[in-house]
């Protein structure tokens, strides 16, 4: 259920963004999202009086770099190219076009730090290669394909390197990672809004902007790690795999189109490239070196049984709450008529202990420690 919500929630992102895109100028949105992210996670934390974060690694000094690097190209420059790239391309493409994030992230890996992968990885990397290729032709262009997807494959590719250096960093607390990512990435993003002269838009959809960030990108950052953690790995990523094509049908609904036939041909090469691309984990016999390495834990497993006052790790609750208030909200309420939260619905009397895991990792759980 954690899981499929986590799915959801994370699709939505794309079709509402291009809703948005209307009324909000791309580089501006980007900042709210990232805001809206990062302070809705940082009012959660608080919250919970951090009494359920005790148990994980705190950031170092010689984390700062991976940590930046990351900020700079997921937080920052992966945003900002994507909304361009939306306000140009439809929402169903474009949210195909998502999956090759996992092949960018999958080469730089090979490239950058040398990583090995094998010829399963290789055929999934092709086929989903072949159809973005397929879904960034556009006849009507001079130059023969789609500015705008390009756009959207840029961001993945910022997305790719975002992923490596993150994981070098995965382990370490989730909370300080997110929370910085969202309100540094945002601000950043909003002071280049506010250089370019963008319009700054009225209340309520700088609100819905910033829900939105919240929503697609903080609780389903929340359901993701919580099911790696519950559901283990493989399952989890095979349940979000399924996210850009959730995101496509999402958009085929809010915007009432049909699918075209460069979609129709690359929707099935893109599944079978990413059923293939999730199914490679761990399907094959290696062995894993020895290391040193720090991360939060469950104290009932027998793996890290040692002598300390344990703390609780009741988030699901709260995260299940409030991704089922969005989910059974009209979708024309939230972006006509605005809604509010009742705190004793989404926070009930004895669940207000809450982690926020590691970061998300589309495709590539590698990084993480659970």
């Amino acid at each position: 259920m954690q899981a499929l919500l986590a799915s959801v929630l994370f699709a939505s992102s794309v079709p509402f963004s291009k809703l948005l895109l209307h009324e909000i100028e791309p580089v501006m949105l980007a900042a709210l999202l990232y805001l809206g992210s990062g302070t809705g996670l940082l009012l959660i934390k608080k919250i919970a009086r951090q009494t359920a974060f005790k148990g994980e690694a705190d950031l170092g000094k010689s984390d700062i770099p991976w940590l930046m690097g990351a900020i700079l190209f997921g937080g920052l420059a992966a945003p900002v190219v994507l909304m361009f790239g939306l306000k140009a391309t439809p929402a169903a493409t474009a949210s195909l076009l998502l999956n090759f994030e996992g092949v960018a992230t999958s080469l730089i890996a090979v490239i950058m730090f040398k990583e090995a992968i094998d010829k399963r990885i290789w055929i999934a990397i092709t086929a989903i290669t072949l159809a973005t290729v397929i879904l960034t032709w556009d006849l009507r262009s001079a130059l023969g394909f789609s500015i705008g997807a390009l756009g959207v494959i840029a961001a993945c590719i910022f997305w790719g390197l975002d992923n490596n250096l993150t994981r070098h960093i995965s382990s370490k607390d989730p909370v300080t990672i997110t929370i910085l990512k969202g309100l540094v990435a945002g601000s950043f993003s909003l002071c280049i809004a506010v250089a370019l002269k963008n319009h700054l838009p009225g209340m309520s959809h700088i609100f819905l902007a910033a829900l939105l960030g919240f929503v697609a990108y903080g609780l389903s950052i929340v359901l993701f790690i919580s099911s790696m953690r519950n559901l283990g790995a493989a399952r989890t990523c095979a349940y979000f795999g399924t996210s850009p094509f959730i995101g496509a049908i999402l958009s085929f609904v809010v915007f009432r189109e049909l699918p075209d036939i460069l979609f129709i041909i690359a929707a099935p090469i893109m599944i079978f490239g990413v059923i293939y691309l999730l199914n490679e984990e761990h399907e094959h016999a290696h062995t894993h070196e020895e290391i040193e390495h720090e991360h939060g834990h469950d104290h009932e497993d027998e793996h890290h049984l040692h002598e300390h006052e344990r703390h609780q790790t009741d988030f699901i609750p709260i995260v299940t709450n409030i991704a089922r208030f969005f989910i059974r909200t009209p979708i024309r309420q939230i972006f006509t008529t605005g809604m509010s939260i009742r705190a004793d619905a989404c926070f009930p009397e004895g669940r207000k202990h809450f982690i926020l895991p590691k970061e998300l990792r589309l495709l590539y759980p590698h990084g993480l420690v659970i």
